[in-house]
């Protein structure tokens, strides 16, 4: 996601409402006394990043914005994870900048050994890859391994103020316009003293983000929660408050839990009905020539149908992509569990093993990872690609997990059961999806009767419009550029797939349409390199209905065809709520704040607005004017930032949890983000 885009995100990943002491036991440690200036190592200086913003945030609109607040917190994580903070304080100011607070070492304040006319401090400030997770001793295990964060954060902001306490003494230094040194280092006093009477530790960073960069400097609560929130359970005992001091906002908020992902577990599962109350629990560690790793997993089956629940984590980044930890343990998982149904008569010699999609059915897994030296494929750290860690995530899941499934068997006696009536369902399915395959030969016969396809075979020129209604697909049809736009109207509200396994929804006939004409396939067999339209556009009405059919298809596509949200393929139309005549011209506005936005350049208009309630209520000019024209449409691209989240919300919206579904959209009601759910 490098620059501007022409389309804002959606994120399914919304809706997670997302102690001083007590760090878990397994935490890896470092030597503080090795945390100096010599720490700091530095590999290229600073340059392009206001240039190019996008190559170190990944865009300049609201993800990168909130990119920035991460990258100062994941800095005090570090040091959590190291065992040397305790407390991470989150405040969005009164006046637009935000505030990271730590009890940790606090950046070194020595004199650098590269750059001796700059202390450590103000190198790490300003110079491109340069920090303390290079091979220097300052950290063992850490994520920003890139080097990119806080500097990057100085460059695109209009102001940054850092405090530092470091041996009794409180170090401060102020930079402006993107880096500029506007006060050096310098000491403004003694450190504060704690309740046990020792001098305070830690580092303060307060940035103003640049509104010469970003399309917007306006941080959303909700979204820093979601990450708080996942960083408090991936880091046991860690205490993470956050306080929003912008008029009208929210409660304070504090995360900590003790139980750290086995709690993780606990709150994904919470609207799910799970087959036992517990959470099972494992950890393992190792001291290596290269380096340290460890693994804890937490793991708890549901009712659910559903083998999607297992979510990654490397150094508290989550990968999103999987890696060689994920491996490791889909293996040993697999491996274990046939073992021990074997052992148990619970399957026959004659009977076939169960497969990996059948075990993890209904199965809710965290899998977190610390090592020293992590290997991530891309800036973007989606996916692990440490071969070692997979061996020990194997050896530690065939151990105990083995041991786990003995001292449970009640438990046990549930998940293969469960596992079992999976893998009669898989077989269902997958006569589903062999006739489902046969009716969509390669030339392209058989594809759905009602698909107005396009004449374009190229999938990258080529968009799926995906439209509500019969009428709003005639419309549609007239109004489509035929060469790279085809059509596909379904009718009413297709099948919940959050409450059905995947034969029963290849029974539905708008199910079978839509696999049909995107081509890539469903469910496990999903395959990317297959879809026949690079962009895949959901269409309804902006109404109650329409929202409805537009979460029902996101639910689909998130659960049985994920690589497409992943890969940034799907899209969500913005046909526009209201309409108004300018002299002889008919204006389109888009939604309520373009209403307000219109009123205030015309504050002496007299016409009426009138209210579009439905796609249908357009002809095909129309259409194409406000919602399919390229040139000036708006499309919504739908992203899963979170996946573990996106896969909460998912399931108290469209799951039998009504009271959990109600709670939700209390809660959220007042947040833009959820207009479309």
């Amino acid at each position: 996601m490098a620059g501007r885009r022409d389309h804002p995100v959606y994120d399914l990943s919304t809706g997670c409402p997302q102690e001083p002491g007590g760090l878990q036991e397994h935490r890896l440690s470092a030597d503080p006394t090795s945390y100096g200036a010599e720490a700091i190592q530095v590999l290229e200086g600073l340059e392009a990043v206001r240039k190019r913003p996008g190559m170190y945030i990944g865009s300049t609109g609201p993800a990168g914005l909130h990119h920035m607040v991460y990258e100062v917190v994941d800095n005090s994580v570090d040091e959590a994870m190291a065992g040397h903070a305790t407390t991470i304080e989150v405040t969005l100011l009164a006046d637009g900048g935000c505030e990271v607070r730590d009890d940790g070492r606090g950046i070194p304040v020595e004199p650098s050994l590269q750059y001796p006319d700059m202390s450590a401090a103000e190198v790490v400030l300003t110079v491109l890859h340069a920090g303390g997770k290079f091979g220097g001793g300052g950290y063992k295990v850490s994520g920003g391994l890139h080097g990119v964060g806080i500097s990057v954060v100085n460059a695109l902001s209009s102001r940054v103020e850092v405090e530092i306490d470091r041996g009794g003494e409180r170090h401060a230094m102020a930079f402006s316009d993107g880096g500029e040194l506007l006060e050096k280092l310098h000491v403004i006093g003694a450190s504060p003293l704690g309740d046990d009477g020792t001098a305070r530790t830690g580092t303060t960073v307060r940035f103003w983000p640049d509104p010469t960069v970003f399309d917007e400097v306006s941080f959303r609560s909700t979204t820093l929660l979601e990450r708080l929130q996942m960083m408090a359970f991936l880091n046991a005992g860690l205490r993470i408050t956050f306080r929003d001091d912008r008029p009208g906002a929210a409660e304070p908020v504090e995360y900590c839990y003790e139980g750290g992902i086995r709690d993780f577990v606990r709150h994904v599962n919470a609207s799910k009905e799970s087959l036992f109350s517990d959470v099972g629990y494992f950890a393992q560690a190792e001291e290596t020539d290269s380096g340290a790793m460890e693994v804890e997993v937490a793991f708890q089956w549901n009712t659910g149908y559903h083998s999607d629940g297992l979510h990654s984590f490397a150094n508290g980044i989550n990968t999103i992509e999987g890696g060689m930890h994920e491996e490791g343990f889909k293996k040993a998982l697999t491996n274990t569990v046939n073992r021990y149904a074997r052992e148990h008569q619970l399957l026959k010699d004659k009977d076939d093993n169960l497969q990996g999609e059948d075990i993890r059915e209904g199965l809710t897994a965290i899998v977190s990872v610390r090592l020293t030296d992590p290997q991530f494929e891309g800036q973007t750290k989606g996916k692990l690609g440490n071969v070692p860690v997979r061996s020990l995530v194997e050896r530690a899941t065939n151990d105990k997990l083995a041991e786990w499934l003995e001292e449970h068997p009640s438990e046990a006696k549930r998940v293969l059961q469960k596992a079992l009536q999976a893998a009669k369902a898989r077989e269902a399915a997958r006569n589903a999806r062999d006739a489902t395959r046969r009716k969509s030969a390669l030339d392209g016969a058989g594809l759905p009767g009602k698909l107005a396809d396009c004449s374009s075979k190229d999938p990258r020129e080529s968009e799926l419009y995906i439209v509500e209604g019969n009428s709003a697909g005639g419309s549609a049809k007239d109004a489509r550029n035929s060469e790279t736009m085809a059509i596909l109207p379904i009718r009413g509200k297709i099948l919940n797939v959050e409450r059905a396994r995947l034969e029963r929804m290849l029974a539905n006939t708008e199910i079978q349409a839509l696999v049909s004409a995107i081509g890539g396939g469903v469910g496990d067999d999903f395959d990317s390199e297959r879809i026949r339209y690079g962009k895949v556009i959901i269409m309804c009405d902006a109404d109650v209905d329409g929202s409805h059919i537009r979460t029902l298809l996101l639910t689909f596509f998130f659960r049985q065809m994920r690589p497409l949200v992943e890969q940034g393929h799907v899209f969500i139309a913005q046909p526009p709520l209201y309409s108004t005549e300018v002299g002889r011209n008919k204006v389109y506005l888009k939604d309520d704040a373009a209403k307000s936005a219109f009123l205030e350049r015309h504050p002496n208009h007299k016409n009426e607005f009138q209210r579009l309630k439905g796609l249908g209520e357009m002809d095909a000019e129309e259409l194409w004017q406000t919602t399919m024209d390229p040139t000036a449409r708006t499309l919504l691209q739908v992203s899963v930032e979170q996946a573990a989240i996106a896969d909460e919300v998912f399931s108290i919206l469209m799951g039998d949890d009504v009271e959990s579904r109600k709670t939700f959209i209390q809660t959220n009601a007042q947040d833009v983000r959820f207009l479309d759910i």
